[in-house]
């Protein structure tokens, strides 16, 4: 049976709030893009217990609040806690939070292009050579070690990084930023 599609509609404008981002986000979190996106489904529906995804989800109650748990540890789900007059128990009511959510999304977004920008760098103001099992050293350390592989015992060679510079120029987040 298909799932019905759930239209993710944000409470929070940013360019990074959009339902690829939401769920990749949700995947880095859980390692779990099947549940995690059941369990953000049910988030973008209402406000929810954790009870009420399990039985909409078929997941398993501690599988959802592990889950949960985890979205809120990071920000980006929110609950409100309601005692029950007759039993005295809790029930937890849970939330998507946009504005937290965005504001992770544009600071793992920024990580990724410096991480990219700075592996550009290294890869621009060095040369590099590797010996035959692949070993791979920049410029001062094979002067270091007298163009001989240190693992191996192997001659390092010169080896262009070109093709590598090119790719990392290519590269971009994963993350998509909305068209304005």
């Amino acid at each position: 049976m298909a799932r019905k599609k759930v239209q993710y509609t944000f409470d929070y404008d940013s360019k990074f709030l959009n339902e690829h981002n939401v769920k990749k986000l949700a995947y880095d979190l859980t390692h779990d893009s099947d549940n995690s996106e059941k369990i953000l489904d049910c988030l973008f529906t209402a406000e929810v217990t954790d009870e009420q995804i399990a039985e909409a989800t078929g997941i398993k109650l501690n599988f959802v609040r592990k889950i949960l748990y985890k979205f809120y540890d990071v920000g980006m789900a929110n609950y409100t806690r309601k005692k029950d007059p007759e039993t005295q128990w809790f029930t937890y009511y849970w939330r998507f939070d946009s504005r937290k959510a965005a504001q992770i999304l544009e600071k793992q977004y920024n990580h990724h292009n410096q991480e990219i920008k700075e592996s550009l760098e290294y890869e621009e103001n060095n040369m590099f050579f590797v010996c035959p099992n692949g070993c791979r050293y920049p410029f001062s350390e094979a002067t270091d070690f007298q163009f001989v592989c240190p693992r191996c015992n192997e001659t390092l060679e010169y080896k262009d990084n070109t093709d590598i510079i090119n790719d990392l120029k290519k590269l971009e987040s994963t993350y998509k930023i909305n068209e304005e």
